[in-house]
């Protein structure tokens, strides 16, 4: 990255600035503007340029929980080289909402690289893509397990993508996942551009998480150390766990679900991870494993229709 501004929708911000820029996509009925705001921190020192964005899915709230922290707590106020932009609302629509997609249903991470006269999704896709993603060299994104669903605290990465891993390993998280990119999704078009992309993982959508909030703010600053771009030493690395595949385990039958075993445990081929009961009575049936390995994610719904995920099952770990 050179040392030159940076510019950013018409603003420029120079090597040792700060500024917030507020970028509008688009209005509601109401007349009420949609904008993403980008928080750019600058050294004086040229360096790597990190994005650290989440609220891409609304209703995410972790991710938006933890960058508001690190620009809160004032992660990147002094920076001893490159620069951090941080974004902790992508889709602000949905998050007024409570809502992981937009007004029409499109959900913005699988609307890359977008269209600036498509749908609200497609247009915010757009915006990062071209203004934004062209000037990263990191890209971390935060996310959070779905509706009923609790991951983890992982970070997920392409395989093959040995840069991505190198800085996946440098964020330490309980567990990495190698996971294939996505069709339309930010990961997949960063990769594209030649950006190495986290996607962390934590929590569950609509809750509060503090494990997942605390592994994802050290990971960062693990991140930002590794980089030189901080002087603080940050929290030792985790005994991370690396998985080379994942399966889920699925209910057998509808009922009420109850799980005995929970997201961060070991478990072994055989063994009893919860029950679906019948709500009338009756009798239940079991939930067993079948393979060794350890829940990276788990469903919280109380109630479960045959076929229904219950269980993130990762093995072939190292």
């Amino acid at each position: 990255m050179s040392e030159k501004d940076i510019s950013i929708n018409g603003a420029d911000i120079a090597p040792g600035q700060n500024e917030v820029v507020k970028i509008s996509v688009g209005r509601l009925p109401s007349g009420n503007v949609i904008r993403i705001q980008a928080h750019v921190y600058r050294s004086p020192v040229d360096g790597p340029v990190i994005l650290a964005l989440a609220g891409v899915h609304g209703d995410e709230v972790n991710g938006v929980e933890i960058v508001r922290r690190t620009i809160n707590q004032g992660y990147f106020t002094s920076l001893s080289r490159g620069t951090v932009i941080a974004i902790p609302i992508l889709n602000l629509y949905g998050f007024i909402n409570f809502s992981r997609e937009v007004p029409d249903g499109k959900d913005i991470n699988r609307s890359f690289p977008g269209n600036m006269k498509g749908s609200l999704a497609s247009r915010v896709a757009r915006i990062l893509t071209k203004k934004i993603l062209p000037l990263a060299d990191i890209v971390v994104d935060l996310h959070t397990g779905g509706r009923s669903h609790y991951n983890y605290p992982q970070i997920r990465y392409t395989r093959g993508d040995l840069l991505s891993e190198k800085l996946a390993r440098a964020f330490a998280p309980p567990y990495l996942v190698v996971k294939p990119t996505i069709p339309k999704s930010l990961r997949k078009v960063a990769l594209e551009q030649g950006k190495p992309t986290l996607v962390f993982e934590g929590g569950e959508s609509l809750r509060y998480d503090g494990l997942s909030i605390e592994k994802g703010l050290a990971g960062i600053r693990r991140l930002l150390y590794t980089q030189e771009m901080t002087e603080e030493p940050p929290p030792p690395p985790e005994n991370t766990v690396i998985f080379r595949k994942t399966t889920w385990v699925r209910a057998p039958r509808a009922g009420m679900f109850l799980w005995f075993k929970n997201s961060g445990h070991k478990i072994y081929k055989g063994e009893v991870l919860g029950e679906i009961n019948n709500p009338y009575g009756g009798g239940s049936i079991k939930v067993v494993a079948p393979r060794d390995g350890y829940l990276i994610g788990h469903n919280n719904a109380p109630v479960v229709s045959q076929g229904d995920a219950l269980f993130h099952l990762g093995y072939e770990w190292e």
